[in-house]
């Protein structure tokens, strides 16, 4: 397929024929599909939720924030702005990025709370070393439209899986609570507009752009889907990673 024969990069790349680490990355790993049919332990969700919280409060607003530093201003911010540099849109969608993550940090530690889930027993996984050493990566190039499309790949994995998760839950009874509330929080309508806007810009971005960039972003959502399968934990890692 000519990537160029498709003037979105977003739909390009989920049209991709070599799916199977998207599809393990959604809902295929062990992990989704206990969550999917509520047999979920809490212990395998307060391990993988310990190092959700590395990646939120540690690495993500490392990211963006190192994106926010390589944004090419051209143009001074003004509200009416209709600079053809994408630059204000960039800013607007990473200070919600931003102001989000925090959100979530504070929704962590309130649900772990609630439900009793012990965080704090748990070592950092490979896979979560292997996530965050990307992402520190990816951000130090200086090419924004890879950054963007990084994020956009990561948010856009992690609303399928949930919201796969999250429409299974809906019509089952028994299933954890707190597993429950995770997957509502992470298929919501507002986390879906979102993912749209910057699926949207990153779209709006690459089609400026050359055949090269295109072959970059590939493999940068290539990447991603391997390293959102390797983030889900295994059942047998609950008694291997413990303080």
């Amino acid at each position: 397929m000519d990537p160029h024969s498709n003037a979105s990069i977003t739909a390009y790349l989920l049209s991709l024929p070599n799916r199977s680490s998207y599809a393990k990355a959604t809902k295929d790993h062990a992990f989704l599909r206990s969550a999917a049919n509520g047999t979920l332990t809490d212990t395998l969700l307060s391990l993988w939720l310990s190092q959700d919280r590395i990646y939120a409060a540690q690495a993500y607003p490392r990211f963006v924030g190192s994106l926010i530093s390589h944004i090419p201003f051209r143009h001074p911010i003004l509200v009416s702005s209709t600079s053809p540099d994408h630059s204000q849109r960039i800013l607007k969608v990473l200070v919600f990025a931003l102001e989000n993550i925090v959100r979530e940090i504070e929704f962590f530690d309130n649900t772990a709370k609630e439900w009793s889930l012990d965080l704090d027993r748990w070592k950092e996984r490979k896979g979560t070393r292997d996530y965050t050493a990307e992402m520190a990566k990816v951000s130090v190039t200086g090419k924004i439209e890879e950054g963007l499309l990084f994020l956009w790949a990561m948010e856009k994995v992690y609303l399928e899986a949930w919201s796969i998760v999250n429409d299974s839950l809906s019509v089952l009874e028994g299933a954890s609570p707190a597993l429950k509330a995770f997957a509502v929080n992470w298929s919501t309508p507002e986390f879906k507009a979102f993912v749209d806007d910057l699926a949207l810009l990153v779209d709006d971005i690459y089609r400026d752009l050359g055949r090269d960039a295109w072959t970059v972003a590939k493999d940068i959502w290539q990447r991603v889907t391997e390293l959102e399968e390797g983030f889900w934990p295994n059942a047998e890692e609950e008694q291997l990673i413990q303080v």
